[in-house]
């Protein structure tokens, strides 16, 4: 697929057939979902409506192509979070989940950028004797940072806060 950027911010019209085909109506040709992951890695916004209905299924194709990613030998999503975010679902918390994922993936985001930064600033000031980085100290708070954020994420979402429930939402799991 060619590596090409609209000249305008509107997203990209993907139309999905019955025959499971998908037609990206900007560049007027057939893609996969290979296409639509790359365009996903290259930021690149799309939506994909059923071409009969007009339906926006966008969360579905998107679905599809995390399922084929972990069906891979490389995978991202550890088993553990998968059956807690689908013990989500009919949940109580179900309509927060999704704003509270969103706003942590996006922290992990700029926390990553903020070390890449560092790490690229550690190397131009590297010095050349014995490999030293004058800049480390501000490298590893950003990691420790990082971690701790990661750690209060996971504690919160069960069974990591086991630990940390009260003694009455204990007894009601052991019920």
């Amino acid at each position: 697929m060619a590596k090409e950027k609209s000249g305008n911010n509107e997203p990209t019209i993907i139309k999905k057939y019955a025959n499971r085909r998908l037609y990206d109506t900007g560049r007027s040709s057939y893609v996969t979902l290979d296409d639509l992951c790359e365009m996903v890695q290259e930021d690149r916004d799309f939506i994909v409506l059923e071409a009969k209905t007009g339906k926006d299924i966008t969360r579905s194709v998107l679905t599809q192509i995390i399922a084929d990613q972990e069906s891979s030998d490389e995978t991202l999503l550890p088993t553990n979070f998968l059956r807690t975010l689908i013990g989500f679902y009919g949940d109580n918390m179900q309509s927060m989940l999704p704003r509270y994922l969103e706003q942590t993936m996006n922290l992990y985001v700029q926390n990553q950028e903020l070390v890449q930064d560092q790490i690229n600033k550690s190397f131009e000031g590297m010095r050349n004797i014995d490999g030293i980085f004058p800049n480390s100290n501000n490298l590893e708070e950003l990691t420790r940072k990082n971690m701790e954020m990661f750690e209060k994420a996971m504690k919160m979402m069960p069974p990591f806060n086991m630990g940390y429930m009260t003694a009455s939402a204990k007894d009601k799991t052991n019920d």
